[in-house]
């Protein structure tokens, strides 16, 4: 009576989220390699020829307001050298630039592009109101959540009865129906515990401060809260010459940190902002603030020196990308992202082959 019971819960949990889920499972899979996809198809856009060194940030960020004739609310320098920048103007618009020589290649709409546009249709389907509120970005964590209960089910249904280690195998020459049966299981069974957390770490985007409640809640410690950035006193005289400096002092202050962003004053009161990563940091979650008008640094924050909860809160985005172990973590990561696709698929197989023979 239970494992019926578990069949139908486990078969309507599918239901009600399966079109979802596959529809996540196969942005997800796109967006590891979406902005590689964006480079073979367009490379004009999206790569440039490496030349000696890059403009200086200032300089850049000065021939880039220019050009456009709109200020630069953000510059977002890259690693590789054959990669193009990105930059946000104050219209909300995006451009891609050649470091080298301050040239815009491309004015675009985030969400136009092959990235920006599947990860709108993996993180919040697609739909914005005229409000520009997102309110499917919910539904897509309880999917989440339903996928991550329904795996629970089937671990449970495969822990009930016994023989479980010789369910563990894959008989390649065996009928469709029952190979499908046996990936489902041991693929499930192998691969639960990435599949749990990945899931998980998909619903902090939306859901913070729950997910952050249950990581407190299991390391028995809390995440540290970022510095609010400071406020400026805004002088009657300003000297144009000390954003440079400010720039300048703020990188020095991690000199072993890549610079990740660059986010500039959208009101008069607000310091210069540097994002960059440490070298014992997942990601990039260290910050410096400077006073634009004067070239001093306010304040900083080492995201490397938090506590271990905070450094797995902080991790949560990489994992969930693969974006943390190499190539080959990256190729697990695309198996992984297409595995509830591939689960929703083969769970309503069976069911049609029980009901329909």
């Amino acid at each position: 009576m239970l494992k019926l019971w578990l069949r139908r819960t486990h078969l309507i949990l599918t239901l009600v989220s399966g079109l979802f889920l596959i529809c996540l499972s196969i942005t997800g899979a796109i967006l590891i390699y979406a902005k590689d996809i964006q480079q073979i198809i367009n490379p004009q856009y999206w790569t440039v020829t490496p030349q000696s060194t890059p403009l200086a940030y200032p300089v850049l960020i000065n021939t880039l307001a220019i050009h456009s004739k709109q200020n630069v609310t953000l510059l977002m320098p890259e690693q590789q050298p054959t990669v193009a920048w990105q930059a946000q103007l104050a219209d909300k618009n995006y451009i891609s630039v050649n470091p080298y020589t301050g040239q815009v290649l491309l004015k675009y709409d985030y969400y136009s592009t092959v990235y920006g546009f599947t990860m709108a249709v993996h993180r919040w389907l697609l739909y914005q109101d005229a409000d520009g509120k997102k309110p499917l970005r919910n539904w897509v964590s309880i999917c989440a959540l339903i996928f991550i209960i329904n795996i629970f089910v089937g671990v449970y249904m495969w822990l009930k009865p016994k023989n479980r280690l010789k369910r563990l195998v894959i008989k390649p020459k065996a009928k469709l129906r029952i190979l499908l049966y046996q990936l489902h299981t041991v693929i499930g069974m192998y691969l639960f515990i990435p599949l749990i957390l990945i899931a998980f770490t998909g619903m902090a985007f939306h859901w913070k401060d729950e997910t952050k409640a249950v990581l407190e809640f299991v390391t028995q410690n809390n995440v540290e809260a970022r510095p609010k950035a400071p406020e400026l006193e805004v002088p009657n005289i300003i000297n144009g010459d000390n954003f440079a400096v400010a720039i300048q002092n703020a990188l020095a202050v991690f000199p072993k940190a890549e610079l990740f962003r660059i986010y500039l004053p959208k009101k008069a009161s607000d310091p210069v902002a540097l994002r960059v990563r440490n070298p014992d940091e997942s990601h990039a979650y260290s910050w410096v603030w400077a006073d634009q008008y004067t070239g001093k640094v306010l304040q900083s924050y080492n995201a490397s020196k938090a506590n271990l909860t905070t450094r797995a809160w902080n991790f949560k985005y990489k994992f969930h990308i693969g974006d943390f172990a190499g190539f080959l973590v990256q190729m697990l990561w695309l198996l992984v992202a297409l595995l509830p696709a591939f689960f929703t698929i083969s769970g309503g197989y069976f069911w049609y082959k029980r009901h329909y023979r």
